[in-house]
């Protein structure tokens, strides 16, 4: 498996992964149709923070890294894994990626909005729910939010 950062001829085959991810949580058609946008992997969003993605021959999954202004800190955007690949080690060699990086940028905190269905597997990880933060995709819902203090 390599891991390698992700290009602009990638960002429709990330979104489908993200949709198909986060329906694997077994979210409705109505629920997935209000999170499309906010699912939508753009030109932009690869220009604003790191995405690092994971391949064999297809692409398994993928995960995003933004620096904050704030020196010390950078924010988990995105982590997904297509549901054929998830439970296969793909998260974890992401997850290595996502932390040479933050150590390499001398990041002293990472912080997520965590599905609830994935605070399970962020807590593997080491994060901690510290909170709760607004969904961006479904007005009234409101999501965990997790730190990890590096």
């Amino acid at each position: 498996m390599k891991i390698r950062r992700a290009q602009a001829k990638d960002t429709s085959t990330l979104t489908a992964i993200a949709l198909r991810s986060k329906q694997s949580n077994g979210y409705d058609t109505e629920f997935m149709q209000a999170c499309r946008e906010e699912l939508t992997v753009t030109d932009r969003h690869l220009q604003s923070s790191e995405y690092w993605l994971a391949e064999t021959d297809v692409v398994c999954g993928f995960a995003a890294l933004r620096f904050a202004t704030d020196a010390g800190i950078a924010d988990v955007e995105s982590f997904f894994i297509d549901p054929p690949f998830q439970g296969q080690g793909v998260g974890r060699l992401l997850w290595q990626k996502l932390l040479e990086r933050a150590t390499q940028q001398e990041t002293r905190m990472l912080q997520l909005a965590a599905d609830p269905a994935a605070v399970g597997f962020y807590e593997v990880l080491g994060f901690r729910v510290t909170g709760l933060v607004p969904s961006g995709s479904i007005a009234g819902r409101t999501l965990p939010r997790m730190t990890l203090s590096l």
